[in-house]
């Protein structure tokens, strides 16, 4: 019998290596405000071409799109959302709920005159809502909902379409977008953004530290543990890959491995209620017991400073979900 060499095995296991899917590190979008202490990506494409949304979801997406108002919208926009968009990138910053700023940047391809003049058309027809607005050389379109507060969004290019609070927000972001610095972001926040997949559906970094110190979590048990340790609670990741099956992972970033110890503890308390309480709730309504069978999945880790909680729901529990019934 021949025994393969350890130069044979060694270059089987880098090519099988090479083969491999690897993740992609995320890099910090340049029109990303320097303030920003929050970020999320959505990643669009990989989300229309993954199997769960293909099975259960496109369909009704494109009935949706075809409703008589929204098809004229796209159609003057010359935008097919399923294709046209790459990928959705929020960031914001803010003390609390009612100092919320930030930007949202669409990637993908789009035709920006057709933008342009479709924004335009509904400065005239809606001009109480819809208003051409110029900030030195930068123009912009304000959107004036009937609560809340306005937006402001302008076409970049060819590739990129922004939307913002406030008009420095749009004019800070044209500027980075035709210059050729990088982002200046706060440094903790470009570090957390590096170590996520940007080959991952979605992800989420967020740096916390004294913004929840007020949070006032409903129950007692674990969840009052819980809320004994969030004054330390620095940092929240989130990683969500939808493929054939959903999996979650969220990390909870503690100042220190002893308030990572009993963040941990608390978390399991936590999570032994919620496995606990998701049987009763699929006996109540056998719609939920799909649900029940992913809370099996729950569980948490510690590691250094860090709270790893993750969970899978499968493809099948999403389909029994959407049609309980198996019509």
């Amino acid at each position: 019998m021949l025994r393969p060499s350890r130069f044979g095995l060694g270059a089987a296991l880098v090519a099988a290596l090479a083969l491999a899917p690897t993740a992609r590190a995320a890099e910090p979008d340049k029109l990303i405000p320097a303030d920003a202490d929050t970020v999320v990506s959505i990643n669009v494409k990989q989300l229309v071409d993954s199997e769960i949304v293909k099975k259960y979801a496109v369909e009704q997406i494109k009935q949706t799109l075809e409703g008589q108002d929204i098809r004229k919208y796209l159609r003057d926009m010359g935008l097919d959302p399923l294709k046209d968009i790459d990928r959705v990138v929020i960031a914001g910053s803010g003390k609390d709920q009612n100092d919320i700023k930030g930007i949202v940047v669409v990637r993908g391809k789009f035709d920006p005159e057709k933008l342009y003049k479709t924004a335009e058309a509904e400065t005239k027809r809606k001009p109480d809502q819809f208003a051409l607005v110029k900030d030195g050389k930068d123009v912009m379109f304000k959107w004036q909902p009937d609560n809340g507060n306005p937006v402001y969004g302008t076409v970049v290019d060819e590739s990129t379409v922004i939307f913002g609070t406030d008009k420095k927000i749009i004019t800070n972001a044209l500027a980075a977008a035709n210059g050729d610095k990088k982002p200046t972001i706060n440094r903790q926040l470009a570090s957390m953004i590096t170590k996520m997949d940007d080959k991952a559906s979605v992800w989420a970094v967020a740096i916390v530290k004294g913004k929840l110190d007020n949070a006032k979590l409903p129950g007692g048990g674990g969840a009052q543990n819980l809320q004994a340790q969030i004054p330390n609670l620095e940092t929240v990741t989130a990683v969500i890959r939808v493929t054939g099956d959903i999996n979650l992972e969220v990390t909870l970033g503690m100042k220190d491995e002893a308030s990572a110890d009993e963040m941990g503890k608390a978390v399991d308390e936590v999570l032994v209620q919620v496995k606990g309480f998701a049987p009763l709730l699929a006996a109540n309504d056998p719609k939920m017991k799909p649900l029940a069978e992913a809370a099996k999945s729950l569980k948490s880790t510690v590691k250094d400073r860090n709270i790893i909680i993750s969970a899978k729901v499968p493809g099948s529990a999403i389909g029994q979900l959407l049609n309980p019934d198996g019509e």
